[in-house]
């Protein structure tokens, strides 16, 4: 059975080891997601109480996917903006277990994602990701509309650099 949620502050904080594993498997396989390899749980700890954090804060809306009540995938959504950006959101770290990949997930945490997003007033979300990646062939078929290539924006997670591509979708 999967399901898809919405987690408050203490529930990303009890969520963190679970987020760490996914994060660090999708670095090792590769996933440019803002980490170098090598990476381990004590490094993604910090990452996911921070953003068990801007949970608590408000500024994060964070998702989690579960197969049979074991999270195995996340997304999050960056709702604190500037003043003048109160109708736009950063799609952030749609993530997802190797293990669990080919399930519809992905999909699953994007639909949550963007019909919450919605429901708090964001009428675009934004997102980057890796050109060439696998994770970039996701948004197109989720309805996101590709704007363009950014060469050597970041780099792979085992070095060398990256371009991204950038999207948006208008939600409402």
């Amino acid at each position: 059975m999967t399901t898809v949620r919405l987690l408050d502050a203490q529930q990303a904080h009890a969520a963190v080891p679970a987020l760490c594993a996914i994060l660090v498997d999708c670095v090792a396989g590769g996933a440019s997601v803002g980490f170098m390899q090598p990476y381990e749980t004590s490094d993604a700890e910090p990452y996911w109480q921070g953003v068990a954090d801007a949970v608590e804060a408000d500024a994060t809306l964070l998702f989690v996917a579960e197969v049979d009540g074991k999270i195995l995938g996340t997304v999050q959504i960056g709702a604190a903006q500037m003043p003048n950006q109160p109708h736009r959101a950063d799609l952030k770290k749609l993530l997802v277990h190797r293990d669990a990949r080919g399930k519809g997930l992905a999909r699953l945490l994007m639909q949550a994602a963007e019909t919450e997003a919605a429901a708090r007033g964001k009428t675009i979300l934004v997102l980057d990701t890796a050109t060439g990646s696998d994770a970039e062939a996701i948004y197109p078929r989720l309805g996101w509309e590709r704007v363009g290539v950014i060469p050597d924006y970041a780099l792979w997670p085992e070095g060398g650099f990256c371009a991204s591509a950038f999207f948006y979708k208008r939600i409402a």
